[in-house]
């Protein structure tokens, strides 16, 4: 989903109304200025970490500790230069905004590619059905000065007709695929949405990054293509960004150096939805709903810093399109050309347990107008408070410590979560030892069976709320 950037806090910031306090409030903080902090807030440099092990890529358990290092800039523009190499050949599938980049956001797999690998790419492959769209951003791509990565790249429209291509001409085949299709046609194990099942067959040597979420496809589908991606053990990332944020990867270091216990993470997740006018978005039987296609996001980050959640104990409630609360004045389609029973839910607050024993909550909301959207979590252990906000935008982290009435301030500004993700992914295909991919396809699974979880859950609350209105 589009996510604008924002203007820096200080040119936004409105102008706060002045307080003055009693004489007598103010003499005894001055008396006893030490206890008191502006804001609630404090600034920390945040503590060095040493390197952490590298991360599975097949799905396996790993080690709460398994990381990036979030003392290290890895944004693209203070990366090293690449090293030289061999050309490291690379097929990419989807040839949308994901892949090449949009005005509305700041994914573009392709740029990341490059400042990675530099003059050792070369894209062998370009596959999409719309062989036009291809054409024309290698076209642009060529015009550029990265005309070699790009020069003797073949469009094809489907994966069956490139492993053609290698086996009759002798074509050269992949180290590493990137696939940005829209997830309808990938996940499953049916024809058109066995994308993965059709790589495995052609390409089983080679690495594998993914958008999210996996598929649109039965959960039971998605299980039995997992468990195949894990059985070949080749090397796989799923694009959940968010994990690779250095604001996310200080909370799991906090987390694993005072040896926390969760006891509660709370997600929120609010879209701007005057600015989301693409009619598939509004349509559960297209997109699945916004849970789904969008809040997946923080419902993996619940279970990236909550562990694995009791699917049985999701419990949800949501404010649907025939309520009072659920009329919004600014839709941008034509919601009636929309079936009724497939229209989205405007609210939808979830709670679930998770299997270590803690509490996990998560609300999204068809609210906001403009384009900006809000989103924040949360995560409490003894004694600490965690919170993350903007993560889109402006990444900060706020820590609230045991025996503390202050906040730290965490704020990486050299941080670029989509390049550690692309770089993490590459240096694990070449075998690198401190790779660390932190989203495998198994561990992705989980996520996308959460917001199905709650999607299912609201809708059958739903249904019970109307069946007792009929009846009344």
């Amino acid at each position: 989903m589009a996510l604008r950037t924002t203007l820096p806090l200080r040119l936004l910031a409105r102008p706060l109304t002045t307080y003055a306090p009693p004489l007598a409030l103010l003499q005894h903080q001055l008396q006893h200025q030490h206890q008191y902090h502006f804001r609630g807030l404090r600034t920390s440099t945040p503590a060095p970490v040493s390197s952490t092990l590298s991360a599975w890529d097949g799905g396996k358990a790993e080690p709460p500790e398994c990381g990036i290092n979030v003392d290290m800039p890895v944004r693209m523009d203070t990366a090293p230069a690449p090293p030289p190499g061999d050309d490291f050949h690379v097929a990419m599938v989807g040839a949308g905004n994901i892949m090449f980049g949009s005005k509305a956001g700041p994914w573009n797999h392709s740029v990341r590619l490059e400042h990675k690998l530099g003059p050792r790419l070369k894209v062998v492959a370009l596959i999409d059905p719309d062989t036009a769209r291809a054409k024309s951003v290698l076209e642009t791509k060529c015009a550029s000065f990265v005309e070699s990565a790009y020069k003797d790249t073949k469009v094809f429209p489907n994966i069956g007709e490139y492993a053609r291509w290698i086996e009759e001409e002798g074509g050269t085949k992949p180290r590493a695929i990137i696939v940005g299709t829209p997830p309808a046609f990938r996940g499953g194990v049916a024809g058109g949405r066995n994308l993965e099942l059709q790589l495995l067959e052609h390409f089983p040597a080679a690495g594998y990054l993914i958008e999210k979420p996996v598929s649109t496809a039965p959960i039971d589908e998605v299980k039995h293509v997992a468990g195949r991606l894990v059985q070949n053990q080749n090397v796989i990332s799923v694009g959940y960004m968010l994990r690779y944020l250095r604001c996310v990867q200080k909370m799991k270091q906090i987390i694993h150096d005072n040896n926390l216990t969760i006891m509660a993470t709370n997600a929120r997740y609010s879209a701007a939805y005057q600015s989301i006018d693409k009619p598939a978005w509004w349509d559960k039987s297209k997109d699945m709903g916004p849970v789904i296609e969008q809040g997946t996001h923080f419902c993996d980050l619940s279970r990236y810093l909550g562990g694995d959640i009791d699917i049985a104990t999701v419990a949800a409630y949501s404010v649907e399109h025939d309520e009072r609360p659920g009329k919004l004045s600014a839709i941008p389609v034509n919601e009636d050309a929309i079936a009724p029973d497939q229209r989205i839910p405007r609210i939808t607050s979830a709670v679930w347990k998770y299997a270590g024993g803690a509490v996990g909550s998560f609300t999204h909301t068809v609210a906001l107008q403009g384009t900006l959207y809000d989103c924040e979590l949360e995560v409490w252990a003894d004694g600490f408070h965690m919170r993350l906000v903007d993560p889109y935008n402006a990444p900060q982290l706020l820590v609230r410590r045991p025996g503390e009435d202050h906040s730290e301030l965490h704020q990486f500004n050299d941080d670029d979560p989509f390049f550690s993700e692309m770089s993490a992914f590459i240096d694990a295909v070449e075998g690198r030892p401190d790779a660390h991919i932190l989203s495998s396809f198994e561990d992705a699974t989980k996520s996308y069976e959460l917001t199905w979880a709650i999607r299912l859950a609201s809708e059958k609350s739903a249904a019970m709320r109307r069946a007792a209105a009929a009846k009344a």
